[in-house]
């Protein structure tokens, strides 16, 4: 599926009915050898931050650490759909290396991403980005 198809199916916001669906596509773009850009990727992780579960931060973590493309091409703010407090409380609370490392990541960009961070400038964003 390429861009537009998945902006027609699910919209830029998606329903929550349709997160494990967008779940389960970021997880076969992370997967795919033969990935060419990374456009599809980042609007998987955009309709993730859009539906605002805090539990995908790791998921949309994974994408972003793929490779460095990704790194650069995935804003932090993404990783904060559920909101950067909570995001923070909810690493906080989880064991293991990778939310470590996502917690430090987060709070190292703070200073600089978070400043005055709204999910809902953010949205309008990406909808005039994609012009939706």
């Amino acid at each position: 599926m390429n861009v537009e198809e998945m902006l027609q199916l699910y919209g830029l916001d998606p329903d929550e009915v349709n997160r494990e669906a967008i779940r389960q596509l970021l997880h076969q773009e992370m997967e795919n050898p033969n990935l060419e850009d990374n456009e599809v990727l980042r609007l998987l992780c955009i309709m993730l931050f859009c539906i605002g579960s805090v539990e995908d931060t790791t998921l949309i973590w994974q994408a972003k650490r793929k490779n460095q493309d990704t790194s650069s091409y995935i804003d932090v703010q993404l990783l904060c759909g559920a909101g950067y407090e909570e995001t923070l409380f909810y690493l906080e609370n989880m064991d293991g290396e990778q939310a470590h490392e996502e917690l430090l990541y987060l709070r190292q960009c703070e200073p600089y991403d978070f400043v005055n961070f709204s999910k809902v400038e953010w949205v309008s964003d990406y909808k005039r980005y994609y012009g939706v």
